[in-house]
């Protein structure tokens, strides 16, 4: 299989919700030989933006600017860019709503040497946010990394809990995962059904304030603590690890 999709296992359940349209993508890569041509075979109905090869992106452009003014997405052959291909096909709203945001200050402040705390914000909700849905509970835990709570006392709250992995570089992470990978979390509200692509999609795409985003409003969450999404969690003494779940 090409560009190391065969890596990928879509048994894995933090790739819940991209398996049916991660295998059909997959499968037009190997049949056309690009990724580009591939996601661009599995394009939805409506979908207003097309996926070029990198080539067609000029040095003297940056990445945003181009697929906002042009409605194409550079896209190179390797599981980085096949994932963040397949946010675009799965939430198109809100990675248009990143994009607007993004080419809106770069269109105000330039490109800089350092991105500024909003187009910061923006890149990391794009590459590394896991979306999360739960009690005020398990919540509150997050926010002040009391793991023990989190994953003992209100260890059976995850079973009514609900996770969108929606970060491009996370799922690329998670291909080959490791105990330190570490998301930033983005909460959802109570009221969206996550099981509702497009309701999340059109939730989130609202609900992408610059304000708000600025000020990063995310939380650490080493993912592989989970209970579930590894056997070894199982023995509590796995979050003990002061080197992955940190408590400042």
């Amino acid at each position: 299989m090409a560009f190391d999709l065969e890596r990928i296992d879509w048994a894995r359940p933090w790739f819940a919700g991209w398996r049916e349209l991660g295998a059909l993508a997959s499968i037009q890569v190997n049949g056309h030989g690009s990724v580009c041509s591939a996601l661009n075979l599995v394009l939805g109905p409506g979908f207003s933006m097309k996926f070029v090869l990198q080539s067609e992106l000029p040095s003297s452009l940056a990445y945003e600017a181009f697929i906002f003014s042009n409605k194409c997405i550079p896209t190179r052959d390797n599981l980085h860019d096949f994932f963040n291909g397949l946010c675009w096909l799965r939430f198109p709203q809100t990675k248009l709503r990143l994009n607007f945001l993004q080419a809106q200050e770069i269109a105000s402040e330039g490109v800089g040497a350092t991105r500024g705390p909003l187009r910061d914000a923006l890149t990391l909700f794009d590459e590394n946010v896991l979306l999360l849905q739960t009690s005020n509970d398990l919540w509150q835990a997050l926010q002040v990394r009391d793991w023990g709570k989190l994953f003992g006392e209100l260890r059976d709250e995850w079973r009514t809990t609900h996770i969108v992995i929606f970060g491009h570089a996370l799922l690329e992470k998670l291909v080959t995962p490791y105990k330190s990978i570490t998301a930033h979390v983005f909460r959802v509200s109570s009221d969206v059904d996550t099981q509702d692509d497009q309701a999340l999609d059109d939730w989130l795409s609202n609900n992408l304030q610059p304000d708000y985003l600025a000020t990063k409003p995310f939380f650490a969450l080493p993912v592989l603590g989970v209970p579930g999404w590894c056997p070894e969690n199982e023995d509590l003494s796995f979050y003990l690890d002061t080197h992955v779940f940190r408590t400042a």
